[in-house]
C-alpha cells in the first residue's frame, strides 16, 4: 500500500516494533505513518481507543491481518491454559475483525467507497481437529466477508476474504519459503492484485489448488477428508509431545 503512496495505519501490540516498521515505512516509501499500539486479545473498551485515535482520518482499506493461532496441535480439552487461549484467539481472530470493520466502515459508507480485506485462512474450509478453535474463528472470518461483500456492495464497498495456506511467517513457524509457502511479501503482491476482481480467493496460485482440492474433497467425501486431516494434525501433535519430552529431561 505504501508503494502506491498510501498513507499507513498500523495497529498491533508492541510498540517498539511498531515504530521501527513505521520508520522503514516511511523512510522508503515517502507516506505517513500514524502507528496505534493494541492488544487484540483485550476486550471492547480497545475499540473506543482505536475510534479516537483515528478520529477525522478518512480510513479508506481495511487489511484485518491480526491473527493467533495454537502454539501447537492439542486437544480441545487438553489445551494449556485453555480457558484464557480460546477466549484470547476468539477475542484476537473473530472479535477484532467484527469490531474494526464496524470502527472503519461508516466512513467508507458515507464516502460511497471503500476496501475490507479480511485475512482468513486455507482452515476456513478445511477440517482441522486439534485445531478447531483456530480453524472455526477462521470459518467465521469467511462467511462474515462473503455476507458483507453482498450486504454492502451497492454501498461501493469492496469486502474481500483471503484463504492462504501456509505463508513464511513467524506464526506458521516456517523459516525458509517455498513454492507451496511463499514469503509474507511473495503472498501480499500476489493477493493485492485480486482485490475487486475476486470476493473470495487463495490469492497464490498453489494456494488456489489446495483451495479447490479441499472444497471438491469436503463436497464429495466429506469423511475421508476429516479423517486424512486427523492423521495429518496427529502427527504434528506427536512430534511437539516428543519435543516437549525431549526438552523436559534437558531441563
Amino acid at each position: 500500500m505504501a508503494r502506491l503512496g498510501i498513507n499507513i495505519i498500523l495497529i498491533s501490540r508492541t510498540l517498539d516494533k511498531l515504530k521501527t516498521v513505521a520508520d522503514e515505512i516511511t523512510e522508503k516509501f515517502k507516506v505517513e505513518t500514524k502507528v496505534i499500539s493494541i492488544d487484540f486479545t483485550q476486550g471492547s473498551e480497545i475499540y473506543a481507543k482505536i475510534r479516537e485515535e483515528i478520529k477525522g482520518l478518512e480510513v479508506g482499506i481495511l487489511i484485518n491481518n491480526v491473527g493467533m493461532a495454537y502454539p501447537y496441535p492439542e486437544y480441545f480439552l487438553d489445551m494449556p491454559n485453555g480457558d484464557k487461549l480460546c477466549q484470547d484467539i476468539i477475542n484476537c481472530n473473530v472479535v477484532s475483525v467484527t469490531m474494526m470493520m464496524r470502527v472503519c466502515m461508516p466512513g467508507m459508507v458515507e464516502r460511497g467507497r471503500g476496501v475490507v480485506v479480511n485475512m482468513a485462512s486455507l482452515a476456513a474450509v478445511a477440517p482441522t481437529p486439534l485445531m478447531c478453535v483456530y480453524g472455526a474463528t477462521k470459518s467465521y472470518m469467511d462467511k462474515i466477508s462473503r455476507d458483507l461483500a453482498t450486504e454492502y456492495a451497492d454501498k461501493g464497498i469492496i469486502v474481500q476474504s483471503v484463504l492462504p495456506g501456509y505463508v513464511a511467517t513467524n506464526m506458521s513457524r516456517i523459516r525458509i519459503s517455498s513454492y507451496t509457502a511463499p514469503s509474507a511479501t511473495e503472498y501480499t503482491q500476489v493477493a493485492l492484485k485480486t482485490i475487486g476482481l475476486q470476493t473470495r480467493s487463495a490469492a497464490y496460485p498453489p494456494h488456489r489448488v489446495m483451495l479447490f482440492g479441499v472444497s471438491w474433497g469436503q463436497f464429495f467425501f466429506p469423511n475421508y477428508m476429516s479423517h486424512l486431516s486427523y492423521k495429518t494434525i496427529h502427527q504434528m501433535w506427536l512430534k511437539a509431545k516428543k519435543n516437549q519430552a525431549r526438552r523436559a529431561k534437558t531441563q
